[in-house]
């Protein structure tokens, strides 16, 4: 089963709580070889991440193998223009190493009735929800929180207070 719990990097305690976050969600659940790859490739950006020059204070982590989350704690060095384009470009490498797209805004994660974590595209939701499957107080991961304290108290909502909710 999967964990619907709080990802890892939110129990550091190192980081601020206005600590940026992106999450970023794949069609497809990677394999425990492309985990412990990405794993590394992940490790071995935040720890040379820069802005201006300056060290970012970093961490990332794919969550039950669908989702990559990425966070910069800001309090020490901010996170540019130019260094966040860095990110994309480099998740963007990532995916396609991988054969897998991170920038579909169109996915969004759910639990279900056993509490597993499902994945999902919008074009889905509403025959999810037609079907009973996916209900009003079913929980959505919300895709949309931007920093580490969002995260620790929105991390997870009822279809019908989601960003999803409009689609259903």
């Amino acid at each position: 089963m999967q964990s619907t719990a709080l990802p890892n990097l939110v129990n550091a305690g190192q980081y601020s709580p206005s600590s940026r976050l992106w999450i970023y969600l794949a069609e497809r659940p990677l394999t425990a070889q492309e985990c412990a790859w990405v794993e590394g490739e992940l490790k071995q950006f935040t720890n040379n991440w820069t802005a201006h020059n300056e060290a970012l204070k970093a961490t990332a982590e794919i969550w039950n193998q669908q989702a990559i989350l990425l966070l910069v704690d800001e309090s020490q060095a901010g996170a540019s223009g130019c260094s966040i384009d860095k990110s994309v470009r480099f998740l963007e490498q990532l995916g396609a190493s991988l054969k897998i797209d991170l920038f579909d805004r169109m996915r969004f994660a759910w639990i279900d009735e056993q509490g597993n974590v499902r994945f999902n595209t919008l074009q889905e939701l509403p025959s999810l929800v037609e079907a009973g499957i996916i209900q009003q107080e079913s929980l959505m991961i919300n895709t949309l929180i931007k920093t580490l304290k969002e995260m620790e108290e929105q991390w997870l909502v009822p279809l019908h207070s989601s960003w999803q909710a409009r689609f259903a």
